[in-house]
């Protein structure tokens, strides 16, 4: 879809169906010649409840009304959802050229919220369809406003593909979806630096507690960096890491069998990582950036790691394997000291990491762990800008009791699961260091979030808010 900003009105572009929006106790913001938007506000075919939809043809195009609510309540993840709600009647209308009519006083991030919205509705994934049947998306999205809104729309056009993109990666199968076939998409990234070490080169570098995990894969792990650093770029080397578990049978402690097809989606805090990199770079955003993706399979075979089994991380820090199916932290747990290594002076990491997580915050939050309150007020900031809300949870001392290892120095997963999301979160803190780190468990948020724009299948979450991040971090 292509997207532009325009300060001409609606009538004076080319689009053959125009959105305009209606808050409480207001009509139109402007009517056509014969008055018939304001015939139909006047008949109460036309609503300002949120999401009301009606429409009209005059002046020789469709006009689609839909209800904003009120304008206090009106923010930008309402003016998403009333994007995707707009985007369904133009598909039904056959709509190929789109405008928005900027609703008047908004913050011009609505602006990019509007196109963030139609882009996430307007996703189908399709690869594997043998008659994946019409598109009836538009081709071209129109935001037209009084000023220029060139800028937000811009970065809601970037975050919105890159979303989709991520989409893209998620949902694909896992026999498509390789550790290798991730190495070879960041590879695809322009301007950007890309290093990528197999199996033999992450045992050399004595990353044990990753390399255990993909022991019983056939298919070859990669350790992906991305480095993104232009001419010009000051400021703390922000670190962005992504647990990309391409397909997780839960090792020996082997996941139940009617929902394991799900597990095609554990490598989604990789692919958010992957496209927010591509997405800052195409932005030319002026940050100093690394991003680093651990990416495998985590599958049963003789070589597999086994309950009961001690593994050394980078580190030099031991792991009690207790439960082959709280992988992810052994990935993360390398990944991060990796990301320090690098040289990161700010970290997150986002990773579907507990069921725990999904339990407490289900597809409304992520949660939220970190060492440094600045860093993570910073965090759920650019999560509330972007619709990717996050929810703090403590990071407590006395969660480290729970996770001290018997054998070796910790163990991968707390008795009884107790504080599940939490423990996990105070494993990978002993891996962060000194550096201000945030972690995102997103297994609640990763796929089905059950929103206008992403009912089912993969979200994408976390592109836009890494995005907004580092627009932010700049």
């Amino acid at each position: 879809m292509l997207i532009r900003a325009t300060t001409e009105s609606p009538p004076e572009t080319d689009a053959d169906t125009v959105v305009v929006g209606m808050f409480d106790g207001k009509g139109v913001p402007h009517d056509v010649e014969d008055g018939a938007l304001g015939a139909l506000v006047d008949s109460g075919e036309a609503r300002s409840e949120f999401r009301a939809l009606t429409q009209t043809h005059a002046a020789g195009r469709r006009w689609i009304l839909i209800g904003l609510g009120a304008r206090d309540d009106f923010d930008a993840e309402r003016a998403r959802i009333a994007a995707a709600v707009a985007l369904g009647r133009a598909c039904e209308l056959g709509a190929r050229t789109l405008c928005w009519e900027l609703p008047h006083k908004v913050p011009d991030a609505v602006a990019g919220a509007l196109v963030e919205g139609t882009l996430l509705a307007a996703y189908r994934y399709t690869a594997f369809k043998s008659d994946p049947g019409e598109d009836r998306a538009p081709e071209t999205l129109i935001v037209s406003a009084h000023h220029d809104v060139s800028g937000p729309v811009e970065i809601g056009r970037a975050g919105g593909e890159g979303a989709n993109r991520a989409r893209d990666l998620g949902n694909s199968p896992p026999n498509a979806l390789t550790p290798a076939a991730l190495a070879a998409r960041a590879r695809e990234l322009p301007g950007v630096q890309v290093d990528v070490m197999g199996r033999a080169e992450i045992e050399a570098a004595g990353m044990g507690a990753f390399a255990a995990v993909a022991r019983g894969a056939d298919e070859e792990p990669q350790l992906i960096t991305i480095r993104h650093e232009p001419v010009g770029a000051t400021g703390p080397l922000l670190g962005i890491v992504g647990k990309a578990v391409t397909f997780d049978s839960g090792g020996y402690a082997i996941k139940a069998a009617a929902h394991m097809h799900e597990m095609k989606f554990d490598m989604c805090g990789g692919a958010a990582v992957l496209e927010a990199t591509a997405a800052i770079a195409e932005l030319g955003l002026p940050v100093r950036l690394v991003s680093v993706i651990g990416a495998t399979e985590n599958m049963v075979d003789a070589r597999a790691m086994r309950p009961g089994d001690i593994v050394r991380a980078r580190a030099g820090i031991t792991i009690e394997v207790n439960n082959t199916d709280a992988e992810g932290r052994l990935v993360l747990a390398d990944c991060l000291t990796h990301a320090v290594d690098e040289g990161a002076e700010r970290l997150i990491d986002l990773a579907t990491l507990t069921g725990g997580i999904v339990t407490t915050f289900g597809p409304v939050h992520a949660g939220l762990m970190g060492n440094d309150d600045a860093w993570c007020d910073a965090v759920a900031a650019a999560g509330e800008a972007t619709g990717e809300r996050v929810w703090r949870l403590p990071l407590d001392p006395a969660y480290d009791e729970l996770i001290k290892g018997r054998y070796g120095d910790l163990i991968n997963s707390s008795e009884g699961r107790k504080a599940q999301s939490i423990t996990a979160a105070a494993l990978l803190q002993r891996f962060a260091g000194d550096v201000p780190w945030a972690h995102l468990d997103i297994a609640g948020v990763a796929d089905s979030l059950g929103r206008p724009y992403a009912e089912k299948g993969a979200s994408g979450w976390g592109v836009r808010l890494l995005v907004e991040l580092a627009h932010r971090h700049a």
